[in-house]
């Protein structure tokens, strides 16, 4: 039930972000990782993408309150979440890498001036952002959408930020964001799931499944009898 729960919170949020709720918005942004990390529990899931998860609450709550100093805040907080994210997905491929990188360093070349004095945490974080996207594309599809949509949500928060909006931006901005926290949790939830029953570990996982996290039991080898030579 709790990702229908998590379903439901979602679209209040994007509701209340389309009509400029902000009472609404406190109560239901707040929510979306914890619901999220509740069901990894549920699955048996403890991990560093659980932490990533907790990184993310506290950005949103920060990102809640309309000062530069909190965007910051907000943005430090995310990039704890991406950095675990890149710890969980661990390791990257080269080509994945190079296409997202390529893409960080011309929006952050097209960017830079209209940023101002957010162009350079902008540039650290978004280095982050696509890092973590990258490391995404080598797990499933499921997460490399949910990495995808992360990188789209955040750079329409950088549009935003260097004065470029879009059509309905902060429904957009919600909208992608939510459904990129979904894509990478049951994503790689499912993916590892997979791995302990193929018998697949991955690196970068701070803790394992009760199956694999169960202690090996030593049986000895039954003792070998020789056979004994006849007396002459």
């Amino acid at each position: 039930m709790i990702l229908p729960f998590f379903a439901v919170v979602a679209a209040v949020e994007v509701i209340a972000v389309a009509a400029d709720w902000t009472a609404v918005q406190w109560v239901a942004k707040p929510l979306l990782g914890p619901l999220l990390i509740a069901w990894m529990l549920q699955r048996g899931r403890r991990d560093v993408a659980t932490l990533a998860l907790g990184f993310a609450t506290a950005g949103d709550i920060a990102l809640l309150v309309p000062d530069q100093m909190a965007f910051l805040i907000g943005m430090g907080f995310f990039l704890g979440a991406q950095i675990c994210f890149v710890i969980a997905f661990r390791p990257i491929r080269a080509i994945h890498a190079a296409g997202y990188w390529l893409l960080w360093a011309l929006a952050n070349l097209l960017l830079w001036e209209r940023l101002g004095d957010l162009a350079l945490p902008v540039l650290i974080y978004s280095f982050a952002l696509t890092t973590m996207a990258a490391a995404a594309a080598g797990i499933s599809r499921r997460v490399a959408a949910g990495g995808a949509l992360f990188l789209v949500s955040d750079l329409l928060i950088g549009l935003g930020a260097a004065g470029i909006r879009a059509p309905a931006h902060d429904v957009l901005v919600m909208t992608t964001y939510a459904a990129a926290l979904f894509l990478l949790t049951t994503g790689w939830v499912q993916s590892e799931e997979q791995g302990v029953r193929t018998g697949r570990i991955r690196t970068g996982v701070l803790s394992l499944s009760k199956a694999a996290r169960r202690p090996l039991r030593y049986e000895p080898a039954p003792p070998r009898i020789l056979p004994t030579r006849p007396p002459d």
